[in-house]
């Protein structure tokens, strides 16, 4: 972090205008690198997707991130505010909003553009390899979207996914899920990549020590430094395979 420009190493607020609407985003990294579109989990835009934003920027050789703020605002601070957060989500929205953050890197400098999420953000990422023309690849943590939403046999950009062995939530995330998107990215015919981590549970990816206290007090005590390093080189490998320039 010491070494990096104050400019590249502080989010910056922007808003993107979306059909007659505006969002707020918040944009950090390198002008003119790659893009990578960070989609928040059930929570909102809070410090755990702007923690892994900062990260994925200062993934070698430079990426800029944006998050895009599905929620207009609000966040949740526990289970139940998430929970009704999410159900209140206009997916169809959330994909537009997606398609106009794509849209926004690639008018300020990012030749290409790849999308990536956590949780709800993963289900949203993956239907955004269906839905949204110019994504370059995706790489999705523990989420797959409804088939109302987007059918993976459809994908149109290289996915790679992630799944915890231990994920329990049926149809979306657990190791079923998981294996039953491999098949259909198998038949799309995109390059793909479905990873699963022995005895790692739903959103391994937060180390923060406030995400990880949330975690415990969701009932996740795995803590596994290993996978978690493992999956940040697969994203690593995956996004520098694909939006190199």
């Amino acid at each position: 972090m010491a070494s990096d420009s104050a400019s590249s190493s502080t989010f910056k607020k922007i808003k993107i205008q979306r059909d007659d609407t505006t969002f707020d985003a918040y944009v950090i990294g390198k002008e003119d690198a790659p893009g990578l579109v960070v989609l928040q989990e059930w929570w909102g835009v809070d410090f755990e997707i702007k923690n892994h934003a900062q990260k994925i920027s200062q993934i070698e050789p430079g990426y800029k991130a944006l998050i895009p703020d599905l929620y207009r605002g609000k966040v949740g601070l526990d289970v139940a505010e998430a929970q009704h957060l999410m159900d209140g989500l206009d997916w169809q929205g959330a994909v537009k909003d997606i398609q106009a953050s794509v849209n926004w890197l690639k008018a300020n400098g990012s030749k290409k553009v790849g999308v990536t999420g956590y949780c709800m953000g993963g289900a949203l990422a993956i239907a955004s390899s269906v839905l949204v023309p110019g994504v370059d690849a995706v790489v999705a943590f523990y989420g797959v979207p409804s088939p109302e939403l987007a059918d993976p046999l459809h994908a149109k950009a290289p996915v790679q996914a992630h799944f915890g062995e231990l994920d329990n939530i049926v149809g979306f995330s657990d190791v079923k899920t998981g294996k039953a998107l491999e098949e259909k990215l198998k038949a799309s015919g995109v390059p793909h990549e479905v990873h699963i981590y022995p005895g790692a549970s739903h959103a391994f990816m937060n180390k923060s020590p406030e995400g990880v206290q949330r975690r415990k007090n969701m009932g996740l005590t795995d803590e596994d430094d290993v996978a978690v390093e493992l999956a940040w080189t697969h994203f690593r490998n995956w996004m520098n395979r694909f939006l190199s320039p």
